[in-house]
């Protein structure tokens, strides 16, 4: 009977000793997920992505925008790269990295906009009115000769 008792406090107290650790797991284990994620990917994206993040916790994505000075070529093919990413995305990304990302293919959206002198509203609206705001520009985008999905 004293056996018994001497195992099931000993199990208790094993218990109790791994449960930060097991707690410290299951909050870190989304940041695991995503270094694993971002070191298969190149050094470019993994700089983008860097910067995105460090934005986005800082409130200064604009320092993450493309040189104004590429071309519109390079700017669709960064739009079809990030529209395959926000449009594909793992479960296991955090949902700030996929909001990084749709805020970096607004900003995209924006500027290509900008560069070929159509009008455009992604800031200043949020939710479903710029999910329509995004699908009307991708179409002005498209029939203004920008591919934005790959084929």
């Amino acid at each position: 009977m004293a056996i018994t008792h001497i195992a099931v406090l000993a199990v208790a107290l094993l218990a109790l000793l791994c449960l930060p650790c097991a707690v410290a797991v299951v909050v870190c284990a989304d940041e695991v997920v995503a270094r694993r994620f971002w070191h298969r990917r190149g050094r470019q994206e993994t700089h983008a992505l860097l910067c995105l993040e460090r934005g986005f916790t800082t409130g200064e994505l604009e320092l993450c925008l493309p040189d104004p000075e590429l071309s519109i070529d390079e700017l669709a093919a960064e739009l079809r790269r990030l529209n395959k990413q926000r449009r594909s995305a793992p479960t296991t990304e955090s949902v700030t990295w996929l909001a990084a990302v749709h805020r970096a293919y607004d900003q995209r959206l924006a500027l290509a906009s900008r560069s070929l002198g159509l009008t455009e509203h992604l800031a200043h609206l949020d939710g479903m009115d710029r999910e329509i705001e995004r699908v009307r520009v991708e179409g002005l985008l498209h029939a203004a000769g920008l591919r934005l999905r790959a084929s």
